[in-house]
């Protein structure tokens, strides 16, 4: 329970400004189809993330348990600074858009987003230390969810009303405090 606890909280705050949030909205004002676009924010994250966690979960079987506690982290600390920076996305291809429709393009744009992102690279993470490929997958999707499906439904007007800047430095300090209390774990401070 730990695990899917630790990443539904950690992704859920981690995505909120992210740049899968903005595209969030950007899909909601571009189809006004919130179910189509919400299923291809779930289907893209479970995907995504499956195959992040499985990742992480091969590379804590490479590592003594002290070094991936080291890159553990540090990567939170990363992430913590990383999120002090605000996103943006840019204009999805009108060639996509038309195409494919809401459903297929949102898979396709949430899934190229979160290649690299942020929450990926927790969700390595997390599967790393908790070795748990089902909790950590299902517990970062949630967290996904619940940061997304808000931004495709009340679109601009949440994203008006959420003091961002707040909301990222509350989140950045999560991320570096976890990193630190990790860090001196593996240093026998705590």
């Amino acid at each position: 329970m730990d695990a899917f606890l630790l990443s539904l909280s950690a992704v859920a705050i981690a995505e909120i400004g992210d740049k899968t949030q903005l595209l969030a909205l950007v899909l909601a004002a571009r189809f006004r189809k919130p179910l189509p676009i919400i299923a291809g924010i779930f289907v893209a994250t479970i995907v995504n993330h499956a195959l992040a966690a499985e990742l992480g979960i091969l590379i804590a079987n490479w590592l003594t348990p002290e070094i991936l506690s080291w890159i553990l982290g540090v990567s939170f600390i990363a992430a913590g600074i990383w999120m002090l920076v605000p996103d943006k996305v840019d204009e999805l291809g009108e060639g996509v858009v038309q195409r494919y429709g809401p459903f297929v393009t949102t898979v396709i744009a949430f899934f190229l987003a979160e290649m690299g992102d942020k929450t990926q690279l927790a969700t390595i993470g997390l599967a790393a230390r908790f070795h748990d490929l089902l909790a950590v997958a299902s517990g970062t999707t949630v967290g996904m969810m619940l940061a997304n499906v808000p931004a495709v439904l009340l679109g601009d007007v949440a994203a008006k009303a959420l003091p961002m800047q707040l909301v990222r430095g509350t989140a950045a300090t999560i991320f570096i405090v976890l990193g630190v209390v990790t860090l001196l774990e593996v240093t026998g401070l705590v």
